[in-house]
C-alpha cells in the first residue's frame, strides 16, 4: 500500500497542488489509461502525446497512466482481438496470453507482422470502446479529485 501511494497517489497530488484542475487530472488519467490499453502495442506513448496536445491535458499524468496500463493492455489484448474477429467476421485465431506474451517479448515486430490483420481488427474494436470507457472513467474520477483538491490545497510558492 505504501508503494502504491508513493508511486501513484503522491505524484498525482503533487500535480493537483501545482494547480492542475481536478477535471484535467481526471481526463488526463482516463485518456492515458484508455490509450494505454490500445491493442496496437507500442503506439500508446505516441498516442498519449497526441491526445495531451490536442486536448491540452497533463503529459506527466497521461504517461504515468499509460505506464500503469501495461498489464491491463496485455490482459485486454485477446478480448480486443476476439471482439475484432466478431466485428469483421474474421476466423478465430488460436491465442493465449502466454503464447502472445512470449512472442511479443522474443520479437515484437515479427509478432505484430504475423498478427497484423487481427491487431487491425482489435484496434477498431478498441476505438469503439475506449472513448466510452475513458469518458465514464473521467466522469467517475472527477469528484474524487475534487475532494482531494479540497483536502490537499494548492501550494503557494
Amino acid at each position: 500500500m505504501n508503494r502504491l501511494r508513493r508511486r501513484l497517489w503522491d505524484p498525482l497530488m503533487v500535480q493537483l497542488r501545482q494547480g492542475l484542475s481536478p477535471e484535467r487530472m481526471a481526463w488526463s488519467l482516463a485518456l492515458g489509461l484508455g490509450a494505454g490499453v490500445s491493442p496496437l502495442v507500442g503506439s500508446s506513448t505516441g498516442l498519449c502525446i497526441l491526445l495531451a496536445l490536442a486536448f491540452r491535458l497533463n503529459q506527466v499524468v497521461m504517461q504515468v497512466a499509460n505506464y500503469l496500463a501495461y498489464p491491463l493492455q496485455l490482459a485486454l489484448l485477446i478480448p480486443f482481438i476476439r471482439l475484432g474477429e466478431k466485428l469483421f467476421g474474421a476466423p478465430r485465431l488460436p491465442l493465449s496470453i502466454e503464447v502472445l506474451s512470449n512472442a511479443l517479448r522474443s520479437d515484437a515486430w515479427a509478432t505484430l507482422h504475423t498478427f497484423w490483420t487481427s491487431l487491425w481488427h482489435a484496434g477498431v474494436a478498441w476505438l469503439l470502446l475506449a472513448p466510452l470507457g475513458s469518458t465514464l472513467l473521467a466522469l467517475g474520477l472527477t469528484p474524487l479529485f475534487q475532494i482531494a483538491a479540497r483536502r490537499f490545497p494548492r501550494s503557494s510558492a
